[in-house]
This record gives C-alpha cells, structure tokens and sequence, in this order.
C-alpha cells in the first residue's frame, strides 16, 4: 500500500526516518516473510496508519533484507513494535499481537480518532472548505460537539454555506466565555443576512400571502425570493405546506421549485437532508 504515511526502513534511510520522529512520531513495524504471523498483520497496521492520517508515520523494516538494522535493534521475536517520538522509544510491543493491542498502545500517546477528525475539519476550514469541514464537526461525538470552540466553528461553516437557521441555533447555545471577537464576528454576519434577508419585496408578498393564504403562485415566488437570500429552510417549509397536500399544485411547478432548492443546496445540508426523506415517504 502506498502512502505518504507509510515508508520502508532500509539501510539508507533509517536514520533519517527515526529523526523524523522529533516532529510527528513514527512506529516501526519489525516483520518477515517467513514469519507468518508477522506478514498477516502488514496490512492492518497500513490500514491503521491510513486512518490517522498522518498522526504517525508507519515504517516497515522487513528483518530479512535489513538484518543490519534487525541487528542493532536487538530484535528477538517478530513481529516487534516500537513507538518512536522526539528521537527515543517511548513504547512497543513484541511477539504476536491483534491489532487492537497495537490500537491501545497508540492511544496511550496519540490523539483519538474523534481528536483527529477535529484537527482535519479546522484545516479544511482555513482552505475554505466549509461543507466538507462541516461533515466532520457534525460526526464528532456530542461531548466534542458541546465544546464551545467547536461551536463557533460549526457555526461558521453553517454561515459560510448558506445554513443561517442552523448558525443561529449554535450560536444561541454559546456560553458566555466564549462571546469573544470571532463570536461577535459571526453574529455580525448573521445580523447583516438578517437585513438583507428582509428585502421589501419579500415583505410585500409574506404581506399578500397573508391575505390570500392559498394562493399557490404568490407562495411560489415567495419561496423563490426567500431561496435568492438564503432563506432556503423558510422556503422548504413553505413549499412542504402546499406540497405535501397536492403534488401537482400550481400544475407541478411547487415540486419543481421544491426539487431545485434541494439540488442547490446538495446532499450535505441537514435540512435537504428531512425534506428529501418526507418527498420519498410520499412519492414511494
């Protein structure tokens, strides 16, 4: 399996592979060909590397082309583990182990999988990368989730695509310690689509809808025009009253302008998200 993760250790590089430890640490993974029980496990110990993303660094020093190296490690039983950081062994496993033994042993000195997941979505973030990032601060565990840092993160990429709804029920639940610059900063951006969210025109027809509250054209463009500010949520659920009731009103052009708001606002977002199900519970 290649990987920017993985490496083989050999005789040439060793040295700097073990120094590459005093940035991200580096488990060696000591194995054979004819050790059997060794050769099993490579791939789960790439498969392993591959989910921490780059956490550690994976090399593999196969004991029978480098017995050099096997040598000077004193390696006794295969496979052998051994957890490198900041230059010096800080762990290790020798002789036969499942993978979850080798799991543990990184989870004593390594972030959590969760705590990866979290580093990952702040770096999608700072390139920008809002719907992607947003995926993985919504899969994190509520403990996480609750954290107030990762709230106002969540909420910036709520308001960066267009979910203001949602940005406004986070950062309703900010505590009050964490009401510092940024906070301020994403209340001011959601204040800003507040008012230009609120467009006379939109007035004029919340206004004639109120009056004629079955008027299917009149709902229709209002829908449109609260889709156009990103008032998306507001608009499903408009369409949804009328919808929900009769497939075909306005001679199908509702389901149509239903069906386009979803496809704007794609697979990720969490409200498209309930009116697809509700569409597909009726239609099937």
């Amino acid at each position: 399996m290649q990987s920017e993760f993985i490496v083989e250790m050999n005789q040439q590089n060793f040295q700097q592979i073990l120094e590459g430890s005093m940035n991200t640490p580096v488990v060696v993974y000591f194995w054979a060909p004819m050790s059997q029980e060794s050769a099993d496990l490579v791939p789960q110990i790439q498969q392993l590397a591959q989910q921490y993303a780059g956490a550690f660094t994976l090399a593999l020093l196969n004991c029978e082309q480098e017995q050099q190296i096997a040598g000077q490690f004193g390696i006794q039983a295969l496979p052998t583990i051994a957890l490198f950081s900041q230059g010096q062994a800080i762990d290790g496993l020798g002789g036969p182990q499942p993978i979850q033994a080798i799991e543990a042993m990184l989870q004593k000195h390594l972030p959590s999988q969760d705590e990866l997941n979290l580093q990952k979505a702040l770096s999608l973030m700072s390139e920008q990368k809002y719907s992607e990032a947003l995926v993985l601060f919504t899969s994190l565990p509520e403990e996480l989730q609750n954290k107030g840092e990762v709230k106002l993160a969540k909420a910036d990429c709520l308001l960066a695509t267009g979910q203001f709804s949602d940005a406004e029920a986070v950062l309703a639940q900010i505590p009050l310690e964490y009401q510092d610059n940024y906070y301020k900063g994403l209340m001011a951006k959601l204040e800003l689509h507040a008012q230009a969210a609120n467009s006379p025109e939109i007035q004029a027809l919340e206004a004639q809808l109120a009056s004629d509250a079955q008027n299917t054209k009149i709902a229709n463009e209002l829908a449109l025009q609260y889709h156009e500010v990103n008032r998306s949520d507001e608009a499903l659920e408009l369409l949804w009253a009328f919808i929900s009731k009769d497939l075909g009103a306005l001679d199908g052009e509702m389901k149509k302008t239903f069906m386009d708001i979803l496809s704007a606002l794609g697979q990720d977002n969490s409200t498209a998200k309930q009116y697809r199900r509700q569409l597909y519970s009726i239609l099937y």
